[in-house]
């Protein structure tokens, strides 16, 4: 069964499925909010069947040509069938940075949970996860400028806990001309984590994805999306107001459902086409699932960056 679908099924990460981050809004410390997600999350990743120490993208990765043999690691192997080499420390420490979309389209959500209190969970989560794994964290906060920086470090976690657990949403986002600033105050290269609901055309953070690339940064962008924003499940008449530029707007949902739901779906598609054409892989995040869900797609798409990685270098 293909892990994507074991974990569906809740057969992946037995214990973990607590994480439900409106459970976690009575948690008071976004602190305990993350070590906890986390360390359940890793506590049942490496019972499963699927997922587990040999596959930890921090601890071990694929041999490839020119690794030297004796760091081979044979009970790996007489597990997987599969030659894994230990990496130390000092070869996996990178720079992981988070960029947390603070625009106000951010602050919708249904029964006082929004995408921006997911948002802020996943972050935290996200930094938790990569400092575990011995790597420096930084963040930038940014709606329609750059609001706060906390540089990478090792020492940075808890900055990067407080500045994640102040940021608000509640000003209007200029997305690009805020990706265009990050860009030019991103000098050290390393792993890029985007946090946003991408509220604009595609074709706009085409350039400054590109160039966060062509300095060596390797991209993922979690595209956060609430269950009513994809499936617009309202009824009876009422009136929508453009979180961003505060326009009012009469519908009926009944009368475009069908329509609606055809419209986000290629949104989502062109969005998903122009992260690959820049190299960024795209996790399409839904509020409604548990936050092990989005932790566990992002080490998926880690492992296969290390992938692609091991036949560039065979080829």
């Amino acid at each position: 069964m293909p892990a994507e679908n074991a974990w569906s099924q809740g057969r992946v990460g037995p214990g973990a499925r607590f994480l439900d981050p409106k459970t976690l809004q009575r948690i008071g410390s976004l602190e305990l909010v993350a070590r906890g997600v986390v360390e359940g999350f890793l506590q049942g990743l490496h019972r499963s069947p699927f997922l587990g120490q040999s596959m930890d993208f921090a601890e071990y990765r694929p041999y490839v040509v020119g690794d030297d043999p004796r760091r081979i690691d044979w009970k790996v192997f007489a597990r997987t069938e599969r030659y894994y080499v230990k990496e130390y420390e000092a070869e996996t420490n990178t720079n992981f940075t988070v960029l947390l979309d603070c625009s106000h389209s951010m602050a919708f959500g249904e029964a006082e949970f929004t995408k921006f209190d997911y948002a802020r969970y996943l972050a935290a989560c996200l930094s938790f996860l990569a400092r575990k794994q011995g790597d420096r964290v930084g963040i930038l906060t940014f709606d329609s400028k750059v609001r706060e920086i906390v540089p990478c470090s090792a020492r940075h976690l808890e900055l990067v806990l407080i500045t994640i657990n102040r940021a608000d949403a509640s000003r209007r986002g200029d997305f690009a001309s805020a990706l265009h600033d990050v860009t030019s105050r991103r000098t050290r290269k390393g792993l890029v984590a985007l946090v946003s609901d991408l509220y604009l055309e595609p074709e706009r953070f085409r350039g400054p994805l590109n160039r966060l690339r062509e300095v060596g940064n390797d991209v993922m962008v979690f595209h956060v999306l609430d269950p009513a924003e994809r499936d617009l499940p309202y009824e009876g008449k009422f009136t929508l107001e453009d979180m961003e530029t505060e326009e009012f707007l009469p519908v009926t949902p009944e009368d475009l459902k069908a329509e609606y739901r055809e419209l986000i779906a290629a949104h989502i598609a062109e969005v998903r086409r122009v992260l690959v054409g820049t190299g960024a892989d795209h996790i399409l995040v839904d509020t409604g699932k548990p936050l092990d869900h989005t932790l566990f797609h992002y080490l998926l798409s880690r492992q296969e960056r290390a992938r692609r990685g091991q036949w560039a270098s065979l080829s």
